[in-house]
């Protein structure tokens, strides 16, 4: 199995500006999920496939149109997270895939809803970072508000797995 990084690279060229936006989100994304899982020791989180997912929870980017990335439709959502799980599988990554291709939204579709402690800690972490507005933190309450615009069930979501991982 390849290291996230290696994959980044793969796909990637080095002094590309979509991959230092790439690398700036998913290292926030990281690092959160990271903090999350510390604080919380008795869930036994697999921390090492945390930080692969969360590297690579957006790997797909560069597939899909690149101005989209400033935009939030549902569309670019989904598109982005199964090109990258696509890509993933042919790399023999499937737990990483399944991070990449569940972690939108809070579930935007009922058939990708994240299932693993793993998926659902990547999807919570990724909320609160994005990559259109890279220098700032979102909250709870502004998180939870954007996704009532897709529906309750998704807020309901993120609220259950805020009291899950919050620190």
């Amino acid at each position: 199995m390849m290291n996230a990084l290696a994959v980044i690279d793969k796909f990637y060229p080095r002094n590309d500006e979509l991959r230092q936006l790439l690398l700036n989100h998913s290292w926030k994304v990281a690092t959160h999920a990271l903090r999350c899982a510390a604080a919380h020791p008795e869930l036994s989180v697999d921390r090492a496939l945390v930080v692969r997912g969360s590297l690579l929870h957006d790997i797909g980017i560069f597939a899909t149109n690149a101005p989209s990335i400033h935009c939030h439709g549902t569309e670019h959502y989904l598109k982005h997270g199964f090109i990258g799980a696509q890509l993933l599988r042919t790399l023999g990554m499937e737990a990483e895939a399944r991070i990449c291709e569940r972690h939108t939204g809070a579930g935007l579709t009922p058939d990708f809803l994240p299932e693993s402690l793993e998926e659902k800690l990547v999807c919570y972490a990724d909320k609160f970072y994005s990559k259109s507005r890279p220098d700032q933190t979102f909250t709870f309450e502004q998180i939870h508000a954007a996704l009532l615009r897709f529906g309750a069930d998704g807020a309901a979501r993120f609220t259950q797995w805020h009291e899950i991982f919050s620190m």
